[in-house]
């Protein structure tokens, strides 16, 4: 499958997470294709632009290419992370952002066009992966990792890997750190959340890591790293780990469950979580038993009076495709799509959309 997107000049296309996986179930209960008719709306004969977010780009890129054999619509979506997401949504230089975070307060008072709404889009897991001869199965502690990530624990035979693993042969080797350049939000905020003190580097965008780890561009570039250093360690979506054939363990969630990173777990992380006014909410160690505690959001944003009208009938007539019939797409691409209480936040904040 080849999907061929227009360059944009002001966006930063970055490869995103790869190509269509094998299909899997995401569990019941889920919300794919429900929602409003098979076909999108006709929207006119708009090109609209969208960037950020690399965590959803597979996604839209096949949303995009099936939304578009039925509509007129053009779309283009460059990657560039969250960050440069907001940054070019902020500016006007796109009619769409994705982020896996939001704005902070001093940044969204900086947004040019006016009053914008978060939609959810998907849920997927971050693994935890790791290349290591001769262990096949690990379970991992929140506060075991952040001493692993923050370099507290440096030796793959540490007793607090141990006790996480009774019985497993660990090795005596040395532990190779390997940690995202250009974006650990969310998985920073996961470990401030669940590990407590025991994490130290507090959580952002940015983090000042150890001298000695290293660093790779995107999920693909950890991934990389983890596959071609023996010993190594770190955190790689689930797509990325799947795709590059890494090992990855389970990890324990808030109800002491160690569970492995699927697209089923992930969308139980969505299930019964607080959703705000502004469609803004957070799986990250979610309770139930059967929940990874590792699970990331990722929305995308649009403004609420687009300056221009046929665009903004377009971006709302893509968005309602992305969290309804888009949503059967999901899965093969190793995701989550939406809980249905997700999903019905999502319709909502679309209807505020003039268009």
């Amino acid at each position: 499958m080849k999907l061929w997107l227009a360059s944009i000049a002001s966006i930063g296309l970055l490869a995103g997470c790869g190509g269509k996986k094998e299909n899997k179930d995401p569990g019941s209960g889920s919300a794919a294709g429900s929602g409003s008719g098979a076909a999108p709306a006709p929207a006119g004969n708009a090109t609209i632009n969208g960037s950020g977010s690399t965590f959803q780009k597979a996604f839209q890129e096949i949303a995009i290419e099936s939304f578009t054999k039925t509509s007129s619509t053009k779309i283009n979506y460059g990657g560039g992370g969250s960050g440069k997401g907001r940054q070019d949504f902020a500016d006007m230089v796109t009619d769409y952002g994705c982020t896996d975070g939001a704005y902070k307060d001093e940044e969204k008072a900086k947004v040019k066009g006016g009053e914008f709404v978060y939609v959810p889009i998907l849920l997927g897991a971050v693994t935890v992966a790791y290349n290591v001869d001769g262990v096949d199965k690990l379970q991992l502690s929140a506060e075991t990792i952040a001493k692993i990530f923050q370099r507290d624990i440096k030796k793959w035979n540490d007793a607090a890997i141990a006790a996480d693993n009774p019985g497993a042969k660990l090795p005596a080797a040395d532990i190779v750190v390997a940690h995202r350049s250009d974006g650990t939000q969310n998985f920073t905020k996961y470990l401030e959340t669940a590990a407590g003190a025991a994490w130290k580097l507090k959580s952002g965008s940015t983090v000042e890591w150890p001298a000695d780890t290293q660093a790779g561009n995107g999920n693909s570039g950890v991934a990389q790293i983890v596959k071609s250093t023996k010993n190594a360690i770190g955190y790689v979506d689930l797509p990325d780990a799947k795709a590059s054939g890494l090992k990855y363990a389970s990890v324990k969630n808030s109800a002491g469950k160690y569970v492995e990173p699927t697209a089923a777990s992930a969308q139980a992380a969505g299930d019964g979580i607080e959703v705000k006014d502004d469609g803004m909410f957070s799986p990250l160690n979610a309770p139930g038993d059967t929940t990874y505690p590792i699970t990331m959001p990722t929305w995308c944003m649009a403004y609420t009076k687009p300056a221009d009208k046929a665009k903004g009938a377009a971006v709302k007539a893509f968005f309602k495709y992305m969290v309804t019939d888009g949503q059967k797409l999901i899965p093969e691409i190793d995701y989550a799509p939406l809980p249905k209480a997700l999903q019905d936040k999502a319709i909502a904040q679309i209807g505020k959309l003039e268009g």
